[in-house]
């Protein structure tokens, strides 16, 4: 997980970028990729402890999920496949339904004890755990004595 800090002064450029490069005609573009496929809502957070990842997943359950971890690379993805058919005298109606997606983040190699990962899905909330190793962890400040 790198974190980017942003020079002050090229902040206006940069909005100006941002401005003239998004798609403004399509509001419902921005949890969508270039294939047009779902891309779920994902938060980073970070505690004393450990590295949390929050994924915005609801309707699914925890077995739709399949979580990797593969030299240092967390994927988190879904696939969900659904198909419906229905009689009704002369009618038929068959229908399909296709769902995925595929998230990688890079772990801090020196940072995250990847043997300890766990996950746990709660209320539509997929959460991932990513424990610090003790050398990561905030040290509290000490008192040097001076002889």
């Amino acid at each position: 997980m790198t974190l980017v800090k942003r020079n002050s002064d090229n902040f206006f450029p940069s909005l100006l970028d941002n401005f003239f490069s998004r798609d403004w005609v399509d509001w419902n573009n921005s949890n969508f990729s270039n294939t047009n496929t779902t891309l779920p809502a994902v938060n980073v957070r970070e505690n004393e402890n450990e590295y949390l990842i929050e994924v915005a997943a609801p309707g699914m359950k925890k077995s739709d999920f399949k979580i990797n971890v593969e030299n240092n690379l967390l994927t988190i993805s879904s696939e969900l496949k659904e198909e419906k058919e229905s009689k009704d005298g002369k009618f038929s109606r068959r229908e399909f339904c296709y769902q995925s997606f595929h998230r990688s983040f890079q772990l801090p190699i020196d940072l995250v004890n990847g043997d300890k990962i766990s996950a746990k899905y709660n209320d539509g909330i997929l959460t991932i755990h990513l424990p610090k190793k003790e050398e990561a962890k905030p040290k509290p400040s000490r008192s040097i004595s001076i002889t």
